[in-house]
């Protein structure tokens, strides 16, 4: 079973949205660092009713003989729903420095609230789990396996999107991908890679969940890029890009060297356009074309 929203296809979406963003860079010196897992800000949101947003930054140089080690900083900020500031909105995520740093980001269902479900639930205890097993030997660093680790160690009732990035030391970004979280890179000012969304229909997305007809770590998208020096990575539940069009991501991020204030804005444009009733947002264009295309077929 898929729980989906259940509202009119022409609706704005006006979604709790958290934004990781990261800018690669090399350092060219081996750099040892312990272990640190941020997950606590999901819980400290709720509680303090703070916008926080996600943002990592870095600068590499790659060559293809000989590599550096990647080295990254992150921010962090995560908008509710307006009328989910109460308890922090549905959105979780979870940054770690082991190896050369991982990112992931979740986004409840919210549909599950019809049926007296906490979405925020199912999607804060799965990435808890995902930061616990990052340095997992059976995972060996490989983000669909910790999905599937993470998936089977969650208990609470609901489900999720999710998308797992992991950073190699060499420069190599793998990611996992359930359901409509997104990440792009972009270099040279350009959006130059995007991962797409999964769904069973439009607003449906493929989802883990605590029902066994839901999906699972196979079902994941899984990819690598190569990051080069000045690459920057935003990631994002459909909050993000379901209000901002990939154009609009580039000049909003480049105004700030300050990565954590280059999130803080593309997450505030997200939530500007989510509120403006006027703007055809990227997600409010699909649903008019689907519903074109429904109509004349």
């Amino acid at each position: 079973m898929a729980v989906c929203e259940g509202e009119g296809v022409l609706r704005l979406k006006r979604e709790t949205m958290a934004i990781p963003m990261l800018r690669a860079a090399m350092i060219s010196h081996s750099q040892s660092q312990p272990l640190i897992h941020s997950i606590s800000a999901i819980y400290e949101t709720a509680k303090r009713r703070k916008r926080v947003v996600f943002s990592s930054s870095s600068s590499s140089e790659l060559n293809p003989v000989i590599r550096s080690e990647v080295s990254f900083c992150v921010g962090t900020c995560l908008i509710p729903h307006p009328k989910k500031v109460n308890t922090g909105g549905e959105d979780a995520f979870f940054v770690s420095n082991y190896n050369g740093g991982v990112i992931a980001v979740a986004d409840g269902v919210s549909g599950w609230a019809e049926e007296d479900v906490d979405p925020s639930l199912f999607p804060r205890e799965l990435l808890a789990n995902a930061s616990n097993f990052v340095g997992d030997e059976e995972v060996n660093y490989d983000p669909q396996i910790l999905i599937r680790k993470a998936h089977a160690a969650t208990f609470s009732t609901g489900s999720a999107t999710v998308i797992v990035a992991m950073l190699e030391k060499n420069g190599t970004l793998k990611i996992a991908n359930v359901g409509d979280c997104g990440l792009r890179l972009i270099r040279n000012g350009h959006v130059v890679f995007s991962t797409s969304p999964q769904e069973h229909y439009f607003d449906c997305p493929f989802q883990l969940s605590s029902e066994r007809v839901g999906q699972t770590y196979l079902d994941a998208a899984v990819c690598n890029v190569e990051l080069i020096q000045g690459d920057t990575i935003v990631m994002g539940s459909d909050g993000l890009f379901d209000n901002v069009f990939d154009h609009e991501i580039v000049p909003t991020i480049v105004r700030y060297k300050d990565v954590a204030e280059a999130a803080k804005a593309l997450a505030n444009l997200a939530s500007s356009h989510a509120m403006d009733s006027n703007f055809d947002s990227p997600y409010s264009l699909e649903a008019r074309s689907r519903v074109r295309k429904e109509y004349y077929n």
